[in-house]
């Protein structure tokens, strides 16, 4: 008798690319913490036995992390929070998280902080005479039982050097100074790029500041972006469909080693080391798979690279009016003939005539107030600019403009632009010829 072979269970294929798909997109999206990268374990310790103090004996404490983009900063106070949390400390210790991006000045900031205080039913209507005044009554307004005690809050500050920008830096001055003080136990710690931030500082606000800092380094090479590229597309041993969880991780290992794959994920590595723009590139490839394509493709990762590195000023010429192109072109005659001297409207719209008198048979003759709209118009989206310091009160028709578009774009554009007439696109080759 022959032996029969134990089958693996056979699970739709739609079925394991709609589990596929749902477990990459949580990882991808959700940022779930990577391990600790070695040689952040010091600053790890650090920052920890500082959150740690001030959550269990209200010792108030400020401190900067400081590094370019991409070399760990949100990880290592994500991962150190992960650890509070595990200590149940989370519960102690309050957060407020601001972004100099968001709470764009003070007012916003204070309002920020009241509701991730949960704080609004107590404020209600109350009116105080300065920031500090409102932030003491928040404060205050932690205190808990017999009120001897207050609760220790967290304020995480990302984007810190934008806070700088706060009229008088009330914001900060205020939160160091709680800090220095000891008026509610209290702990500031500040993500930034900039290595200068400290100079930036007024000098009152800088002598209520710890000084203290964690500066933190990009130590990743090429090779362990490749790694950590596949390891986000890698299925887990536990993906129910065995079969296909070979299959796709066979797939994902060879398309990491494509060469045009390589050169696209060395693009990005040169352009950011940081890993969320390697989870957008990731989430766009993966936008592309279906069951009828069960995998991703190199021809997949090009196209989702092409649509992040896209040209937003080429992509806006596309929406243009023949009108407005022919404009564009007339500038960048002007640009070769002057040696890139500054053009006006005049100079441009003659420029457009004499295209219209020797060549063009698919274009009407255009009044001066249209040309002028069309020209205002090319301001308003930026491709145009006015000279610095070539009069406000000059006629319009007469102020001196410079493009902000180089030949790249303009021919990009042109290529893509629908239904363009071919005695236009000429025109536009002699000019970049």
């Amino acid at each position: 008798m022959s032996k029969r072979r134990c089958k693996e269970p056979q699970v739709p294929v739609g079925a394991s690319v709609d589990e596929e798909l749902q477990v990459l997109r949580e990882r991808l999206c959700r940022e779930a913490l990577p391990e600790l990268p070695e040689g952040l374990e010091a600053q790890h310790k650090h920052l920890l036995e500082l959150l740690r103090r001030t959550a269990l004996h209200g010792e108030s404490n400020s401190l900067l992390i400081v590094g370019p983009r991409g070399t760990g900063k949100t990880m290592l106070i994500k991962s150190v929070l992960k650890e509070l949390l595990e200590e149940d400390l989370d519960q102690t210790l309050m957060q407020v998280h601001l972004n100099g991006l968001l709470q764009t000045d003070d007012k916003i900031a204070l309002k920020e902080i009241t509701r991730q205080l949960h704080l609004e039913n107590v404020v209600g209507d109350k009116v105080f005479g300065s920031f500090a005044e409102n932030l003491a009554f928040l404060l205050e307004a932690l205190k808990k039982g017999d009120r001897s005690s207050s609760r220790p809050v967290l304020f995480l500050l990302d984007e810190f050097d934008l806070f700088v920008h706060h009229k008088n830096q009330t914001l900060l001055y205020n939160l160091f100074d709680v800090s220095q003080s000891a008026q509610a136990p209290v702990a500031v710690v500040g993500l930034t790029c900039r290595l200068d931030v400290l100079e930036l500082l007024e000098k009152r606000v800088k002598s209520r500041f710890s000084h203290r800092q964690i500066h933190l380094f990009s130590g990743a090479t090429f090779s362990d972006y490749v790694e950590r590229a596949q390891r986000q597309l890698w299925l887990p041993a536990t993906f129910p469909d065995q079969r296909f969880t070979r299959e796709w991780n066979s797939s994902v290992k060879a398309l990491c080693k494509d060469k045009s794959v390589v050169d696209v994920l060395q693009r990005h590595f040169n352009s950011s080391k940081d890993f969320r723009s390697l989870h957008m590139l990731l989430m766009l490839c993966l936008s592309r798979v279906s069951v009828d394509k069960p995998s991703i493709k190199a021809a997949d990762v090009l196209e989702a690279s092409r649509g992040l590195f896209s040209d937003s000023k080429a992509n806006m010429l596309h929406g243009l009016s023949i009108l407005e192109l022919c404009l564009i072109i007339s500038m960048k005659h002007l640009n070769h003939l002057y040696h890139g001297e500054p053009f006006n409207l005049q100079m441009v719209h003659n420029e457009f005539k004499k295209f219209l008198q020797r060549k063009s048979s698919s274009l009407y003759h255009f009044e001066q107030p249209v040309v002028l709209k069309a020209f205002e118009h090319l301001q308003q989206l930026e491709l145009i600019r006015p000279l610095d310091g070539s009069g406000a009160h000059t006629q319009r028709e007469f102020q001196l403009m410079r493009l902000l578009l180089d030949t790249s774009q303009i021919m990009e554009a042109l290529q893509k632009y629908p239904q363009c007439p071919t005695d236009i696109k000429q025109w536009a080759m002699s000019a970049f010829g």
